[in-house]
Parts: C-alpha cells; structure tokens; sequence
C-alpha cells in the first residue's frame, strides 16, 4: 500500500489537516470531490465554463486551507465555495457578450449525447428563470445531493425556508420544462 493509498482512506477532516502540508492530500481530497463540484457547477453556469469554475474553486481551497477552522464539514465549505466561483462566474458572463453557443463535448454516440446535451441545456436554462435563492437550493439537493441539513448549513437559511426554496423550485422548473415540451 503507497502513501498516496493511505491518504484514500482518510475522511475530509485528516485530509484537510494533512493538505495544509502535504500536496498528495490535496489531491486525494481534490480527486473526491472534483466529480461533484463539476457536476455544481455545470448545472450553474453550463458546461462550457465548469471546468474553469472547478479550476478556481480548488485554487481558493487550496489558498483557503491554512484558514479553514473546521466549524463547518470541509464539504459545506466547498459547496460554498463552488456557489461564490459560479456567481463570479455569472456576474463576468454578464459583462462579456454572446459568442455564440458552448463549446460541445466530445460524444461517444452522437445521437444520444446531441439528445442528451439538448435536454442539459434546457435544463440550465430553466434553472437560470429561478430566483437565485431557489436555483441554489435545487441544485445542491439535485446536483450535488445534499439533504436538506447540509443545504441549509451551506446557505446559512432556516431548515423550513431550504424546504420551500426547494418545493418551489421543482415546481417552477416542472412548469418550464412542460412549457418547453419536455414531460418532467
């Protein structure tokens, strides 16, 4: 067993810890994470900009490391961070004009990826006509599968007011997907 392999089995709180010092802990904790804080990320700003939110959001972790105090689980902490980077990211998009559509990815069977991009899409678009305090809830609990708790400790929101942002939300997306043709 590597070192590399040891640090795997660690939860995020001796891996923090650790990291502070040790880079090969930084990247197991990188490594557990990235897939989630992508899929965040991609739902909040599309696909075409995540993979530069997921850059930044490691770089304020890892810059953020020595400062963590641990009063909140390292995975709230980077939600939160994940949503302050997708925000920026929005706020810079608003200042730059359209160039045009996002950049593919690569398909393995174009039929079913062109399909499934399109439903994607329509998906981001019909989170960015929630109020931001919706779109957040619903993609913490659908996007990064929060429960309810987590949520609300990531938002700093009363457990109740997490629930009814949620409700609303799924509501106010059911209603524009169905409008959009697609059946939720």
């Amino acid at each position: 067993m590597t070192l590399s392999d040891s640090f795997s089995q660690l939860d995020d709180a001796a891996l923090v810890r650790l990291a502070v010092r040790d880079e090969r802990a930084f990247e197991v904790l990188v490594n557990r994470h990235a897939a989630g804080v992508h899929r965040l990320a991609a739902s909040t700003v599309g696909s075409g900009a995540a993979d530069d939110v997921v850059q930044e959001v490691f770089i304020a972790v890892h810059r953020g490391l020595k400062g963590f105090r641990g009063d909140a689980q390292f995975g709230t902490w980077l939600h939160r961070i994940t949503l302050n980077a997708c925000y920026k990211a929005l706020q810079a998009r608003q200042n730059i004009p359209f160039e045009g559509a996002p950049e593919p990815c690569a398909p393995h069977n174009p039929v079913n990826s062109s399909e499934q991009a399109d439903i994607r899409d329509r998906l981001a678009a019909a989170l960015q006509t929630l109020p931001p305090e919706q779109r957040e809830a619903v993609s913490l609990r659908e996007i990064s599968g929060l429960d309810y708790a987590e949520i609300a400790a990531v938002t700093g929101a009363e457990l109740g007011t997490v629930k009814s942002r949620i409700n609303r939300g799924r509501a106010a997306l059911r209603e524009w997907l169905t409008q959009a043709g697609l059946k939720p």
